[in-house]
């Protein structure tokens, strides 16, 4: 049996078909859900990826793009994404994931697929392969697709006292004007996490700036108020 079927059939298995409309409905979904809430689909998903193991990087790829284009419900993308971050393929994370992963952000285009390949997968490879992954984010935040900009500002959102605060301002200076909510929620959401290594320095940012709005009320939701 092949991955791809064994994952279907797994998730089929937990389904819970009475939740799925409530699912769709609050992720505004267009694509259906099955209705399996996400800790038995982990579970699920681990029992088949140990069973079914890849061999090679490109066939990995080409496992995780096949479930993520063939998916007919949403949880056979989130196992996608799954499969694209499971442990035993760490080392198949190098810069010829990066077109997969581009894929998946711009056809995902919400926050639910997104935000998990923002953070840890490009995360990763931005920690990885800096010298060519930093340029990469810095065309990504001018990019016309929202998603891509969303992805180059929340790159370093587990990065710490190791954040490139050049590069995560570069990054987010391009969406300063944008009013859509994915990009003002990016950039709080963004600085409230470096906030967590450097208060002051968030706060100088945001007044310098003039953020206004959920920007700053995300980017400064844990400092004392000011």
């Amino acid at each position: 049996m092949s991955l791809g079927k064994a994952v279907r059939l797994a998730l089929q298995g937990v389904a819970e078909p009475g939740k799925a409309e409530a699912m769709r409905t609050y992720m505004k979904s267009t694509m259906p859900f099955l209705g399996v809430q996400a800790v038995r689909r982990r579970a699920a998903l681990r029992r088949v990826f140990a069973e079914h193991r890849l061999e090679s990087a490109p066939e990995w790829r080409r496992a995780v793009l096949a479930l993520w284009r063939e998916a007919e419900y949403r949880e056979e993308r989130y196992a996608a994404v799954e499969l694209s971050g499971y442990h035993l393929y760490r080392d198949y994370q190098t810069l010829y994931t990066v077109p997969m992963y581009e894929e998946m952000i711009v056809t995902g285009a919400w926050w639910d697929l997104v935000d998990e390949l923002a953070t840890h997968r490009v995360g990763g490879l931005l920690t990885t392969y800096p010298d060519s992954m930093r340029p990469l984010m810095l065309e990504w935040a001018h990019d016309r697709d929202l998603w891509k900009r969303r992805t180059a500002i929340l790159s370093q959102n587990r990065f710490k006292e190791r954040t490139d605060t050049a590069l995560l301002y570069a990054c987010i200076e391009p969406s300063l004007s944008d009013n859509d909510f994915f990009a003002r929620k990016a950039i709080g959401w963004a600085l409230r996490e470096y906030a967590k290594t450097n208060p002051d320095e968030v706060l100088r940012y945001v007044n310098a700036k003039g953020l206004t709005g959920l920007s700053r009320r995300e980017a400064l939701k844990n400092l004392p108020l000011t």
